[in-house]
Parts: structure tokens; sequence; C-alpha cells
């Protein structure tokens, strides 16, 4: 009798996402911003990786669009893509302007959680490839972010997005 082999499988890695919240002056869910990002990143096909996400103010994100991207204002959200060859899950970064998602809720009516979902899940987005320069792009990086979002509220995830929420978006990109 010949001994079994025995089949190994490898476990499938779940990603980490590691949020931070460096600001003070509004108050969000930490937990929320988590499971936002866990929910995106299944829903690009990236379930496996590590992704950082940091909540900062207006200043900071000014600072980090000036040093990186040359331009000297406040940005609603900055993407960097952290990855690299080699066994590093790290993905990438997505740093958020609560500043910025309070003034862009505001407008728009609807709560800062809900805003700060749609900057954590566009700045996924581009880290999955993305773009938002040209107007087709960005229709289609929109209409994702939409039903990514959408599908949250749908399976119980939270109440339903309001229309107005989506109300401009190309103009903001």
């Amino acid at each position: 009798m010949t001994p079994r082999r025995r089949k190994t499988t490898r476990p499938r890695r779940h990603g980490v996402v590691t949020v931070r919240n460096h600001q003070r002056r509004v108050r969000v869910s930490v937990a929320r911003v988590g499971a936002i990002a866990t929910r995106a990143l299944a829903a690009v096909g990236r379930p496996g990786v590590d992704v950082h996400i940091s909540l900062v103010g207006d200043p900071t994100i000014r600072r980090l669009n000036g040093r990186y991207l040359g331009v000297r204002r406040a940005t609603d959200v900055l993407a960097f893509n952290l990855e690299s060859p080699g066994p590093s899950p790290l993905w990438g970064e997505v740093i958020v302007s609560v500043d910025t998602a309070a003034r862009q809720a505001g407008r728009l009516g609807v709560s800062v959680a809900l805003e700060v979902d749609l900057l954590v899940t566009h700045g996924l987005l581009h880290l999955a490839g993305y773009d938002d320069h040209d107007p087709r792009q960005a229709r289609r990086m929109h209409e994702r972010a939409r039903k990514i979002l959408g599908a949250r509220s749908r399976n119980g995830g939270g109440p339903a997005v309001p229309e107005r929420l989506w109300t401009g978006l190309l103009d903001r990109s």
C-alpha cells in the first residue's frame, strides 16, 4: 500500500487594514473606516493585501499634496501605491482629510461618516488602477464606488446611500 500524499494548501491570507486617526476636530469611527476599506478591498479582488488608512486634517494633507504631487493646497484624498516585489503584502496608503470631508458632507447634506466612506473607497480604487482624470474613466470609477457603497447598504451594513452623495461627484474629481 502506497502512503497517501497530503495535499497542502496555503491558507488564504486575509489582509490587514490599519486605520489611524491623526486629527481631533471631527469625530470618526475607526472601526467603520476599517470595515468599508475591507469591503472595498474584497470588491476589487484584493482581500489579501494590507493597507494603511490615515485620517488627517487639512494642514497635513496640504503638506503631503505639496511634497508628493507639487500642489500646495488641501485635497480630500491621496492614495500612494506602496506595492513592491517580494513577500510584503503592503499594497498602499490612503490618506483622507477629514476637514475636507466634513466641508463636502455639509455641502451635500450627508453625514461626514458617509463622505469618509466614499473617500476611502475612492482612494482604494486609485490603488486598484482606477483613474479619474479622463471623464469616461472618472465615470467608470465613480460607478464602481457607487456599487461598493450601495452593496454596503443592501447587505445590512448601513443605511441606504442617499442620491445626493453622487450629486456633482464628477465635478469634484
